[in-house]
């Protein structure tokens, strides 16, 4: 239900995908066009190393054998990237002082377009919550500008703790794949794609379970006003239907990774513009769809169509 739901208001916000989409597209060039000029000047003795290179290439190498299976180059893969990395953190070591500025204005600069872009995503997220309760039409720059200042004390305190979680998601994950295979009977293609498949549902699960537990934090500073110390409390602290929120968020990755996929593959890669901006309203919608439904508060799904009662102004 809650899932036919989301679709229901995703597609009621459609509009939304193309606002986002250019939002994205401008503020990307500008950071990208930043972290290009940090790294040109800072690592440009880097960048063009032998050393360097070798890593890009065995990484490229790492793919190619888990397409076609190769499971003996697989298995000696973790030697040739040690030797390769060897080679090149002594050569980083000689400008550790350019690499470490380097490091820390790119994280910058990441961390402050993840700030800017959540700022979009709030404003998308007042005009989803709008319309599910008063089916009102909002404009997406009104949003923007009516809502900067509580979405940048959101965006400050969300962006840098999910920041360390999805780091520690992505070391755990790596782990999982290289220690796994040592677990598992035999060395063959098999333990490979074990290890590959574990890994996998471990990013998704850990993901759904982040998106399950701040669900509802966004939502209620948004539907009830709350102070993002508070939303981020009760959000937190929201036991109530956890686990009908986690297998939504569960289900949906794994569709969105499979829709993906596959208009990235037919479409050589273009549908991507839509489809990307498209996964992130639609788990905007289905937030707060989870919100309203525990909550137990009613929302419009269209002009003549309510799920519940009388709704919520």
């Amino acid at each position: 239900m809650r899932f036919r739901n989301a679709v229901s208001i995703t597609a009621d916000n459609f509009a939304s995908v193309f606002k986002l989409l250019l939002y994205r597209v401008v503020t990307g060039l500008l950071f990208f066009s930043l972290i290009y000029v940090i790294l040109k000047l800072s690592l440009g003795v880097v960048t063009n190393s032998a050393e360097l290179q070798a890593v890009k290439d065995l990484v490229g190498d790492f793919f190619r054998s888990i397409a076609t299976g190769d499971s003996e180059r697989l298995h000696a893969f973790r030697e040739d990237f040690q030797l390769a990395a060897k080679d090149l953190v002594a050569l980083l070591s000689k400008h550790i002082d350019s690499i470490a500025g380097a490091i820390v204005g790119v994280c910058l600069i990441y961390l402050l377009s993840r700030f800017a872009n959540g700022l979009a995503v709030f404003a998308v997220g007042t005009t989803v919550n709008d319309r599910m309760s008063v089916f009102a039409r909002t404009s997406f720059s009104s949003a923007y500008f009516r809502n900067v200042g509580r979405a940048s004390l959101y965006q400050v305190v969300y962006v840098p703790l999910s920041f360390v979680y999805d780091a520690l998601s992505v070391l755990a994950c790596w782990f999982l794949f290289f220690y796994a295979p040592s677990f598992l009977p035999g060395r063959g293609v098999l333990s490979v794609f074990i290890a590959l498949s574990l890994t996998l549902t471990a990013i998704v699960c850990l993901e759904a379970l982040k998106m399950a537990v701040i669900s509802a934090w966004m939502p209620a500073m948004i539907a009830d006003k709350l102070s993002v110390g508070a939303a981020m409390k009760s959000s937190f602290r929201n036991r109530k239907d956890f686990a009908g929120r986690f297998a939504a968020f569960l289900v949906s990755i794994y569709l969105l990774i499979v829709v993906n996929l596959v208009c990235a593959t037919f479409t050589f890669g273009s549908a991507l513009l839509i489809t990307i901006p498209l996964s992130f309203v639609f788990f905007l919608c289905l937030q707060f769809v989870n919100y309203y439904k525990t909550a137990e508060r009613k929302y419009f799904l269209s002009a003549d169509k309510i799920e519940g009662g009388t709704p919520t102004v």
